[in-house]
């Protein structure tokens, strides 16, 4: 599956006025209802819940990758935020995140398997510090999506 098929500017906000992860996490899952990727923001936030319990989702350098992976799921997407201010959240370099991937995926098996291979294109893409530096301060939604998929 390419980037390009899973990122869409109806889903990404490069201004988002939150206080807390619990209100990104809502914001960015009312993206997601409302573009037509879940069917309900409740079950997907819940299942976002879920996993965070697994793990920390915080990688460092201001970045968070939360997994909703449900059977709310209708299409594969992954929704992109960056805060207008760091907001608290578990990482790894405990320090806050101003910018969250969020993966909106279902929870078979074809989809995991998609999961997985997304998950590693944009590890792939966050582990280079100039694009990092680049994703925040870029000014539009075609430019975020342009430097993560070329």
């Amino acid at each position: 599956m390419d980037l390009r098929e899973v990122l869409n500017k109806d889903i990404i906000d490069l201004d988002i006025n939150v206080k807390s992860k619990d209100e990104a996490l809502q914001y960015m899952s009312e993206m997601l209802y409302n573009a037509g990727y879940i069917k309900d923001v409740a079950d997907f936030k819940r299942d976002i819940y879920i996993r965070e319990e697994e793990g920390i989702t915080g990688i460092g350098n201001g970045i968070a990758i939360p997994h909703g992976k449900s059977d709310t799921v209708k299409q594969i997407g992954i929704s992109i935020g960056r805060t207008k201010k760091p907001i608290e959240w578990e990482s790894l370099d405990e320090n806050p995140v101003d910018l969250i991937f969020l993966f909106c995926v279902s929870d078979d098996n074809d989809y995991a398997d998609n999961h997985l291979k997304l998950l590693a294109k944009i590890a792939g893409k966050l582990g280079n510090d100039k694009i990092v530096e680049a994703l925040t301060k870029v000014k539009d939604k075609e430019a975020l999506i342009s430097l993560l998929v070329d």
